[in-house]
């Protein structure tokens, strides 16, 4: 959708907006939506509706396809996303309930086919807490709407050679909800010469005629009517002949639906149509409207002393009692086909918007109270439906007004122009999805996920301010020169990008001529737009955030306000991050001095060891290993105390240096346990930790193991079976001195492969550490790799790919019966 014209935008708006409403009809939602992709494919483009209007999505109609919103995971991961109601969505999509907190359910399915996706397609509907949501077969039947349409999305693509994309200024495809019908509407073609009449099953409808048994003639019609009305049924037959036309005339015909006789008023109107042939003869066609039930219910409307007013699901209104417009004393002039919150400066605080808001896609009634300038208190009641919001206006109770003013002393709202929910959306996206961002990484990151996809930015880059000049941190775009002659420029320099700083107001420069202008000589690429946001923490200039357009873009004052709010989320976000950076390495770094530099050689053994440190905290952790040589053979050790702490890193060390102590003296295996848990009890640290020590026999294929609540060792054997070791399992340490710790003789055969590990790499939330084991067992057996060091990567692949990690890693992996090396 590049456009409003030509043949292909017209039959795409037309497969999307059959989808969209057979998406709909299917299931129990009131309203659906349909996203594709954007060409950058970093984001998902609202493209058509059905039930709700793309005014009522505010901030929702472009969506950074990285968003932790349930369409655009829909879209990235190629999977359903069924929330049944606002608990669950509350759950699994917090950013999402945050923005949107109302009761209601949706279910989003992927648009694709072959392979390739397009975008997303989404429904909602109304959800009291508890609900189990959309049935398994109305699911399959969204999956199976969702599969057509990406089948023909896919066919078009293919006949014209034009990918199937999204721009985001193109208009959406609209389709209202379903409504009653405010007037019937019946045609006719009238054959002048033969006397003739040729209608339709709704004329028939309109005055009580059988359409297989109506004859055509004039004269059948006439009997329908009130005999007061049969003169202004010839006369309008006259007319037609005469002129051609039938000036709208009002008639009774019978009323067959009251079982009284009685009749009620229908309008008739006419014209002649152009015609080129003669032979067609003269002829009349027109309509007979049968709006009585629209007038009747308008009259009783207007007869009742309270307020009442319609509006439509953008919050239009649409109509408005006497009594409504004497309430909010207005003219109907000045609020019909406006918002109230538009039209009313009293009541434009967002409050309202968000009230209607809530009630259409929460689909429950809703009430506030508003002070009409000077102090008449109002009480407002909206009762929705998917087609619009009736409403109800009436002077508020003593009682009413009196908790309005304790609770909100004030006479009227501003009449200054408010902040709107599409503009707050941005806010709370990005302010929400900055509070899971830890490092500048990450911070970066998120930024360029939101800012670029809701502002249509192609560029966006990230300096910080070092030693008073500024580095590039963090570029996102496919232009790579893109402002680097900003690297190292001093802070007081005269340029764009220093300036927005020092001065702390951001700037927004719209085309090249505009950046030539004020500044001379600077580069400006292939970029035709730029906003420089400048990015202060307490006071102190932490940055500036450039976003660039590839064409002209002008800002608007939205525009212009929200991205100058969100400069200072931004800034806050990344002054945190770069603290924690700084505490993070200084931290991990004492965690790394207390493990071994490097493994000491084994004779006839080949060893590696891998350690991660979790990413979603800052505090150092208690894991270890170890390789320890004696006169009596090599120990193998790993160990994890609980926690994340100093104390938990304090503890480790002072066990660690435990078990050397008592390796170094010749103890057995459960004779070094024993004296490590003891040892761990007279620290009164009140800290448990795990164990496995093996002691392997020298020039031996056996070694002897035991283990205190730890995590059994795999072992892989020379022919590619993998088990894990079946140990006698003590308790953890640091419960009772007077624990003992059994031990288990081991098989080591030569080529086999032993793996200790601490829980972090077989742990996941929700799931039994059993299941981790086997999987990582499985992982080991299959692995196929050149050299122990390519073994353990492989084996941590999956964890390093994970942005969040709640625990340590550690990972001894040893080669029996080789050629000896350490690493």
């Amino acid at each position: 959708m590049r456009g409003m014209t030509g043949g292909r935008t017209a039959e795409l708006e037309d497969v999307l907006a059959e989808a969209v409403v057979e998406g709909v009809q299917g299931t129990s939602a009131y309203a659906g939506s349909i996203f594709l992709r954007s060409r950058d494919r970093r984001s998902i483009v609202l493209a058509a509706t059905c039930g709700v209007p793309p005014s009522l999505l505010g901030g929702w109609s472009l969506i950074a396809v990285n968003s932790p919103i349930p369409v655009a995971v829909a879209y990235k991961s190629g999977r359903t996303v069924h929330l049944a109601d606002a608990d669950e969505t509350m759950r699994r999509f917090p950013q999402l309930a945050v923005a949107l907190p109302h009761a209601f359910g949706s279910c989003s399915v992927p648009v694709h086919a072959g392979g390739e996706r397009f975008g997303a397609l989404a429904i909602v509907w109304s959800a009291s807490p508890g609900g189990e949501g959309l049935s398994k077969a109305q699911r399959r039947h969204l999956r199976s709407v969702a599969g057509r349409l990406g089948n023909r999305l896919a066919a078009l693509r293919d006949r014209t050679g034009e990918p199937v994309e999204c721009d985001p200024r193109t208009v959406p495809v609209e389709t209202p909800a379903p409504s009653a019908a405010a007037a019937r509407v019946g045609l006719f073609d009238w054959d002048l010469g033969s006397g003739t009449l040729s209608v339709d099953e709704a004329f028939c409808a309109i005055l009580g005629l059988d359409p297989d048994a109506f004859d055509g003639r004039v004269e059948t019609l006439a009997s329908c009517l009130h005999p007061g009305d049969r003169a202004a049924f010839r006369a309008c037959a006259r007319e037609a002949a005469g002129e051609g036309r039938i000036t709208a005339r009002r008639l009774r015909a019978r009323d067959h639906g009251d079982g009284g006789g009685g009749y009620r008023t229908v309008e008739l109107w006419g014209r002649a149509p152009e015609a080129d042939d003669p032979r067609l003869g003269a002829r009349v066609v027109g309509a007979v409207v049968d709006a009585q039930a629209g007038t009747t219910a308008v009259a009783a409307l207007e007869r009742l002393r309270e307020g009442l007013f319609s509006l439509a699901p953008d919050g239009r209104v649409t109509y408005a009692n006497r009594s409504a417009l004497r309430l909010l004393d207005v003219s109907a002039d000045e609020v019909l086909g406006r918002c109230l919150w538009d039209a009313l400066p009293w009541l434009s605080d967002p409050g309202v918007e968000y009230r209607h808001r809530s009630a259409m896609i929460s689909q429950t009634p809703s009430s506030f109270l508003a002070n009409r300038p000077p102090d008449q208190w109002l009480a407002f009641s909206l009762h929705p439906r998917a087609d619009g919001v009736t409403a109800c206006v009436a002077p508020a109770s003593r009682a009413q007004s009196a908790a309005a003013v304790s609770a909100a002393p004030v006479t009227a709202v501003p009449a200054a122009a408010p902040a709107r929910l599409g503009a707050m959306y941005h806010v709370l996206q990005l302010s929400s999805a900055l509070t899971e961002a830890v490092t500048t990484r990450q911070v970066c990151e998120v930024v360029s996920d939101q800012l670029l996809p809701a502002f249509g930015g192609q560029q966006m880059a990230i300096y910080e301010v070092h030693s008073e000049a500024m580095h590039l941190l963090h570029h996102t775009g496919r232009h790579e020169e893109f402002l680097d002659w900003l690297e190292g420029v001093p802070l007081r320099a005269r340029l764009p990008g220093t300036e927005t700083l020092t001065s702390g107001a951001p700037l927004f420069i719209e085309s090249q001529q505009d950046l030539t202008r004020g500044y001379p000589g600077v580069p400006m690429g292939q970029v035709s737009s730029w906003a420089y946001l400048p990015l202060i923490a307490s006071g102190r200039p932490v940055g500036t955030c450039v976003l660039g357009f590839d064409e002209i873009h002008h800002f608007t004052e939205k525009d212009r306000g929200v991205l100058t709010a969100l400069a200072g989320l931004i800034a806050q976000a990344l002054e945190r991050a770069r603290l924690y950076d700084a505490e993070f390495a200084v931290a991990h770094g004492l965690q790394r001095a207390l493990l071994p530099h490097r493994l000491p050689t084994v004779p006839g053994i080949r060893a590696v060891a891998r350690y991660l440190p979790a990413s979603s905290g800052m505090d150092i952790g208690g894991d270890w290993y170890d390789v320890i040589l004696t006169d009596s053979g090599a120990r193998l050790v790993i160990g994890d105390v609980e926690g994340h702490s100093i104390a938990a890193a304090a503890t480790m060390a002072q066990l660690r240096s435990a078990v050397r102590a008592f390796a170094a003296v010749g103890h057995t295996p459960g004779d070094v346990m024993a004296g490590v848990n003891r040892t761990l009890i007279d620290l009164d640290s009140h800290l448990l930790a795990s164990c496995c020590y093996l002691h392997l026999e020298p020039h031996g294929r056996h070694a002897y193991a035991v283990t205190a609540g730890h995590p059994p060792p795999l072992l892989r054997r020379p022919d590619g079976t993998t088990e894990a070791l079946d140990l006698d399992v003590g308790p953890v340490l640091g419960v009772d001195h007077a624990s003992a710790y059994p031990q288990t003789r081991v098989a080591l055969p030569p080529g086999s492969v032993l793996a200790l590990y601490t829980d972090g790499l077989v742990e996941e939330p929700g799931t039994d550490i059993d299941v981790g084991i086997d999987r990582l067992r499985a992982s080991l057996a299959h692995a196929r790799a050149d050299s122990l060091d390519e073994l353990a990567d492989r084996i941590l692949h999956e964890a390093r790919r994970s942005p969040y990690r709640a625990d340590d890693i550690a990972l001894l992996l040893t080669e029996h019966g080789v050629g000896h090396g350490s690493r």
